[in-house]
């Protein structure tokens, strides 16, 4: 069913359907970092505690990719079911681990844990990519805006509710039914069962039909080598750093392992009948520049995101929950700047210039992040960061909204699903060299004061502020925290310039609209063709 052809009501139903998926994906993606404490008291698994987030990440992060190729050969609404069947199946799950003890090949709850939540993650890369497909798909890309600014406003209001939603189930959420005992944590998971249920009968009943001829076969050996080059990359960027030091021969060989992965990915795709990314869409310039730039956005995101909660509570001694109710006016201006911007993209037909304001205000909240110190009242905190919420709202959906506007129909679900890929890797490597660079700043700092003092253990009372009190630590230790990480906002700078730079390299092409969209021609396979200075 082409764009033209989806009624109102249908798109609206469509509209709601996925508004629930994605809702489902970005909410699992924070609500259980507030009930990590107790699962591990509980399960047992304090040396496991990173795996059940990177156990998610590694899945979700593979699969994106390959569900996106999945779409575009096989349609887009079976590859939706079978994402939600995942994700179900992972959430309930894991909701169960531990529940009946000790499993054969599973383990202890804290491994079914783990591994149960490698199954909501395959799901998980799902809901994203083919979520903004289906808008691609019903919506053309003038429309694709506004749909797109609501949408971030859903992963921003996700992002602010999740930790308050995970908290309150953790620590009131205990019940007995039925003479059994059901933990609170676990309703974290068990939260996903309704709504995985709701939006399964809204796109089975509800959502129409959309036609499609399936067209090549799955890449089966270029899925492999994604699994063998992305699975090595996020494992040493998980263990490099104080654990594992960068330089050590584990960290180095999985990076050796990635590398050659990627090496044979290029060279098998290039006799590839039907890849599952295309190495010629690198020859597009929006779609290598606008990837690139939401890459290096994900990264600044993280190297403030990340460890705004880390300067509240040990930089100022406040509790974690305070810290977690802190970030609000944040994402307040996420939601805000998201769906202004969306609004503007699709009144106006233009882009690239709220891509680049947009940068431009991160830039300035960035560096008012990076004026702080232990001192910094919560209301001035507060307002700095609303700027750098105004700044990050714009580039949740605007650079793949390029991106699709700049190919044809036929590789929407590879482009949709490239463009999470790579933010997804963006954050992941933010993370691991922003969390770096703050380990060694912090151990410098603090050697001077406190001798004998490493990161670990401050994050040990980080981690017990979780329940209680926030740590009692001196005055002039807290300055030196929070200074420490005040310098890692400000090399953050770093990385949004290279932002700006990838951003005004974009080549800002008409937003197509339905009467755009009628004149695309068919080539002789029967997809539609952009014009040629699209690709150019």
């Amino acid at each position: 069913m082409s764009t033209a052809e989806f009624t109102d009501i249908e798109k609206r139903v469509t509209l709601w359907a996925i508004a629930i998926v994605f809702l489902l994906s970005a909410l699992d993606q924070t609500i259980v970092s507030t009930a990590m404490p107790r699962i591990i008291s509980e399960l047992h698994g304090l040396t496991l505690y990173s795996w059940v987030t990177t156990a998610y990440l590694l899945t979700s992060t593979v699969a994106v990719p390959i569900w996106g190729k999945l779409g575009d050969l096989y349609g887009r609404k079976p590859v939706l079911l079978a994402g939600i069947g995942f994700f179900l199946a992972g959430s309930w799950l894991s909701g169960l681990s531990g529940e009946f003890g000790r499993l054969p090949l599973l383990g202890g709850g804290m491994t079914q844990l783990i591994v149960f939540r490698a199954i909501q993650g395959i799901g998980g890369g799902a809901l994203f990519t083919t979520a903004f497909a289906i808008i691609g798909d019903i919506y053309p890309p003038r429309e694709r805006g506004r749909i797109g600014g609501m949408f971030g406003a859903v992963f921003g209001l996700s992002s602010t509710i999740g930790p308050l939603i995970g908290g309150y189930f953790t620590d009131h959420g205990t019940v007995t039914l039925a003479g059994h005992l059901i933990a609170g944590w676990r309703w974290v998971f068990y939260l996903n069962l309704p709504l995985s249920v709701i939006s399964l009968f809204m796109i089975l009943v509800k959502m129409p039909k959309m036609s499609h001829q399936p067209k090549g076969k799955i890449d089966v050996l270029g899925a492999g080598l994604i699994i063998a080059t992305v699975v090595p990359l996020l494992l040493a960027l998980t263990f490099g750093g104080p654990a594992h030091p960068w330089g050590s021969p584990l960290v180095l060989g999985l990076f050796g392992a990635s590398a050659v992965g990627l090496l044979l990915y290029v060279v098998a795709e290039r006799f590839a009948a039907d890849p599952i990314l295309p190495l010629g869409l690198f020859k597009n310039r929006v779609f290598s520049t606008a990837n690139l730039a939401g890459f290096l956005v994900s990264m600044s995101f993280m190297s403030t995101v990340a460890f705004l909660p880390l300067f509240m509570q040990l930089g100022q001694g406040v509790k974690a929950t305070t810290s977690g109710l802190s970030t609000l006016p944040l994402m307040g201006g996420i939601m805000g700047s998201s769906m202004v911007s969306g609004w503007l993209v699709s009144r106006t037909g233009r882009y690239k210039l709220m891509m680049i304001g947009g940068l431009l205000v991160t830039a300035l909240g960035i560096f008012l992040l990076s004026r702080m110190d232990a001192d910094t009242s919560l209301i001035d905190l507060g307002w700095r960061m609303a700027v750098l919420g105004v700044g990050l709202g714009p580039g949740q959906s605007l650079f793949a909204l390029a991106v699709q506007n700049a190919v044809p129909a036929s590789q929407l679900g590879v482009v949709t699903s490239s463009s999470q890929f790579f933010r997804q890797i963006g954050s992941t490597i933010g993370v691991a060299i922003f969390g770096t660079l703050l380990t060694a700043s912090l151990n410098s700092s603090l050697g001077r004061i406190m001798p004998g003092v490493d990161v670990n253990k401050l994050r040990g009372m980080g981690a017990a502020a979780q329940g209680g009190a926030a740590p009692a630590l001196p005055h002039l230790v807290k300055m030196a925290i929070a200074g420490a990480i005040t310098h890692v906002f400000a090399m953050g700078l770093i990385v949004v310039a290279a932002a700006l730079v990838a951003a005004f390299l974009i080549p800002e092409l008409p937003m197509r609209d339905l009467d755009a969209l009628r004149a695309e021609a068919p080539d002789k396979d029967g997809d539609t063709v952009m014009p040629l200075d699209a690709h150019l």
